[in-house]
């Protein structure tokens, strides 16, 4: 069922954004008196589709596209018959160059207003949640398993990232500082600085699902929040609010310390000391599970930093959100043709599924869908025949040089386009394909 959650989601931001997408082109060509044939979301075959006025709108049965279809223009179709005639005042190529860029640019346009409205609603109603940098510096993190092969320790305090002060725990593992070259974190580790270098490719370990667990969480102290059913700690007459200061000989603060100091006494009884009601000790004695439980969750005296925007504020935040996720990601892809990322990083529809949540979640979804939104948007910018960014590439060619390609040269180049991104399909489906089992 969680699967159907989100491929439901997937299928929903697509229509959204192809939808938009192909709209802003089909509202600019009509704008200049061009003629739209078709206007479908997803790909064929069609599963129904009807007419109102000169353009026939459809429901493909493959949701990971559309197109619109404007008269006299080379385009997916081919239409190599109907460009062999005299051009047509409603088509696109009888139009002026400048006309024709607006027409092209102007999915990309629309990709890109949704995608920064998405965001400034976000930011407007919702502000922003974070873990505090103050909480790293003064509490220090728990280092997993990755984190501890790059060099860090549990109980480090992150002090700086190359070299400047940081706001929240995310910036930590952040694009901005992985994907700078020679990056740092700087550390506190009782009393002595340390530099540790990130190592290359290190922005590949954001692919894996258990990244965070495996890399740096911040330590908080705790209180006992919730009893497990016959928890022995609570039989032993631990309450709740209580707060473990001790376990056997070792001083207690954070979790992490509990299960480390908790190990030996596997199946034993250990002396425990708890601080109750902020001022009164009490000693006692408590069974621990041969499994380490101890039959309690607790709650953290800590708790997250909100930020709240007015809209003005708002706008310019989640616009700046909006363009720093393009320009990431463009940072990424540039990475990549030098072997620092990896390609296997890149995911089709099967690994798109993964970023949505497994309960349907509208916050997450807007997120989601707005950071899409934006890669769509810059990907069909790319100078590539056959997406938007290509055309855009020879218009701006038929301005600058006040000549357009042939018919055959767009025609081949079509060609070359479409296998290109045929390719990268295969690529990326392969990639997604191979990540689903693992390898």
């Amino acid at each position: 069922m969680e699967t159907i959650v989100q491929i439901a989601q997937l299928v929903l931001a697509l229509s959204i954004l192809v939808g938009i997408h192909e709209g802003g082109h089909m509202i600019a060509a009509r704008y200049f008196g061009m003629k739209v044939e078709k206007f479908f979301i997803g790909f064929p075959p069609k599963i129904f589709g009807f007419k109102i006025g000169e353009t026939e709108y459809g429901l493909g049965a493959i949701p990971l596209g559309g197109f619109v279809k404007i008269s006299g223009m080379m385009d997916e179709s081919m239409d190599k018959e109907a460009m062999a005639e005299e051009p047509k005042p409603w088509e696109f190529r009888s139009k002026p160059a400048w006309q024709r860029l607006i027409v092209m640019l102007g999915g990309i346009i629309v990709n890109v207003a949704a995608g920064i409205i998405a965001f400034v609603a976000l930011t407007f109603s919702n502000g922003e949640t974070y873990w505090s940098s103050d909480i790293i510096k003064e509490h220090g993190v728990v280092a997993g398993k990755l984190a501890q092969e790059v060099g860090f320790q549990t109980g480090d305090k992150v002090i700086k990232l190359n070299g400047e002060d940081f706001i929240e725990e995310r910036n930590i593992w952040g694009g901005d500082l992985l994907l700078e070259s020679n990056s740092t974190w700087t550390v506190d580790r009782d009393g002595e600085i340390i530099e540790i270098p990130v190592p290359r490719g290190f922005i590949n370990n954001l692919n894996d699902d258990e990244f965070e667990l495996s890399f740096l969480q911040h330590r908080i102290p705790f209180e006992i929040g919730l009893f497990s059913e016959n928890s022995s700690f609570e039989a032993a007459g631990v309450l709740v609010g209580d707060q473990i200061t001790k376990i056997g000989d070792v001083d207690v603060e954070y979790f992490d310390q509990v299960k480390t100091a908790i190990a030996p006494f596997a199946g034993q009884t250990v002396e425990v000391e708890l601080l109750r009601n902020g001022n009164e000790t009490i000693a006692l004695s408590a069974p621990v599970n041969a499994d380490t439980t101890l039959g309690f969750f607790i709650r953290p005296l800590l708790e997250p930093s909100n930020r709240q925007y007015a809209f003005g504020e708002a706008v310019v935040r989640g616009t700046g959100q909006a363009f720093g996720s393009v320009i990431l990601n463009a940072k990424a892809m540039g990475k990549m043709f030098t072997g620092e990322v990896s390609a296997r990083s890149m995911s089709g529809p099967i690994g798109i599924v993964n970023f949505f949540p497994k309960t349907w979640d509208w916050d997450r979804f807007l997120y989601i869908l707005g950071f899409l939104s934006m890669i769509l948007a810059f990907m069909n910018l790319l100078p590539i025949p056959a997406l938007d960014g290509g055309h855009v590439m020879f218009l701006l060619y038929e301005i600058i040089s006040g000549k357009s390609p042939s018919d055959k040269f767009l025609e081949n180049a079509q060609k070359v386009g479409m296998v290109m991104l045929l390719g990268l399909m295969v690529f990326v489906l392969g990639n997604d394909i191979l990540k689903l089992f693992g390898v």
